[in-house]
């Protein structure tokens, strides 16, 4: 089924709604590419929270998936995902608990991330709780200045002896996130980033080359990911954004319109002389304006009209109130009942607004946001 403008599903209004083929078709597409470059695809299932989402990146090739609270990964592990990493440090055991007794029940195998001391002592702690010993990356700050360690620091190579020489911990890779690529304002730039990414993971790599230990690489971001052309030297990839994709996705130049598989339907449920009133507001579309508050875009969303007399028509969602998304009318005049498909700025948390997503007229075939509300 396709997004049509004319006749969206019959559904009370604001949902989400999933266009499952625009989905499957953005999943072959980034499961091609790591294929074709040899990469293997470990999806971040934060997009779409979805066991059913999973399944399929799972049965098109993907070796596992990425999470990032240990409550999101818990109904991925309980689901059957073959392997998992948690790409959030930790540093307080007791997070891991839950977790790793689940893992080892369903024979997930489990990787976590750390980027301090007081990481390595936290996991350490979970690991001897367990009776096990850890799988851990070290995470790299390649420039979004959020999590991770600087490639050239000394603490960089301090962290390493300190994790390779704890007997609770098996140091097995690095881990990056060119967040700031959602920040690009032209093609170049975004591809640019991608290369810094890939040459400074190489380097670091390097430079813990005296611990002699075979580390694995791992890039994420969707679009850094789609920008990249070479990934000589990359093992893993862990986009997740690439699934539904959005209005950020758009502006970057790594997606169209027409793949852009989640949207809200609402309904004009008001009108005055400068705006229509629909009934999604915040709390169904958020007010997030990109990744990272990347921004970039005009408004909370891009509408698409659905009456026959105005299809292609381009609207925006100018203002929100939590219940209400003011919709500037310009040179339109819809009747107060029309429904419209409002295509989302940042795709992840309007996911996680919704208990389930709508593919259908037919509720029994929704697919449940499995993972809502996992924040912890």
């Amino acid at each position: 089924m396709t997004i049509d403008q004319r006749n969206p599903p019959h559904r009370p209004t604001p949902f989400a709604y999933l266009d499952m083929d625009r989905l499957r078709r953005n999943l072959s597409r980034m499961q091609t590419i790591a294929d074709r470059h040899g990469v293997a695809l470990r999806p971040h299932i934060k997009t779409h929270k979805s066991i059913d989402i999973a399944r399929l990146q799972l049965a098109l090739g993907a070796i596992g998936v990425t999470a990032s609270k240990p409550s999101e990964a818990l109904p991925f592990i309980r689901a059957g995902a073959p392997s998992l990493l948690l790409a959030f440090p930790i540093i307080k055991a007791e997070r891991l608990r839950r977790l790793l007794a689940l893992a080892a029940e369903h024979r997930t195998a489990t990787t976590f991330i750390l980027d301090s001391e007081a990481g390595a002592d936290a996991l350490a702690e979970a690991a001897q709780q367990a009776g096990r010993i850890v799988d851990v990356h070290i995470k790299i700050d390649v420039g979004l200045g959020r999590v991770g360690v600087l490639p050239a620091s000394s603490a960089l190579t301090n962290l390493g002896q300190v994790v390779a020489r704890n007997p609770k911990l098996r140091l097995t890779g690095l881990i990056s996130h060119a967040g700031h690529g959602y920040g690009a304002t032209s093609p170049s730039i975004l591809a640019q980033i991608a290369r810094q990414e890939r040459l400074l993971m190489l380097e670091t790599r390097e430079r813990l080359g005296s611990l002699d230990l075979p580390l694995r690489l791992t890039v994420g971001s969707t679009p850094t990911v789609l920008a990249t052309e070479d990934f000589s030297g990359i093992d893993e990839i862990r986009p997740g954004n690439y699934a539904l994709f959005d209005l950020t996705a758009q502006r970057l130049g790594v997606a169209r319109e027409d793949e852009i598989a989640l949207c809200v339907v609402a309904t004009v449920v008001a009108r005055n002389s400068q705006h229509y009133i629909i009934d999604a507001g915040s709390k169904a579309l958020t007010s997030d304006l990109g990744p990272h508050s990347s921004g970039g875009l005009a408004g909370f969303g891009r509408v698409l009209l659905t009456d026959g007399q105005n299809i292609g028509t381009r609207l925006t969602v100018s203002r929100l109130s939590e219940e209400h998304g003011f919709v500037p009318r310009e040179d339109t005049d819809l009747p107060i009942g029309t429904r419209l498909l409002v295509l989302p700025n940042h795709s992840c948390p309007v996911v996680n607004l919704y208990d389930r997503l709508v593919i259908s007229d037919k509720p029994e075939e929704d697919l449940t946001v499995s993972a809502r509300g996992a924040l912890n």
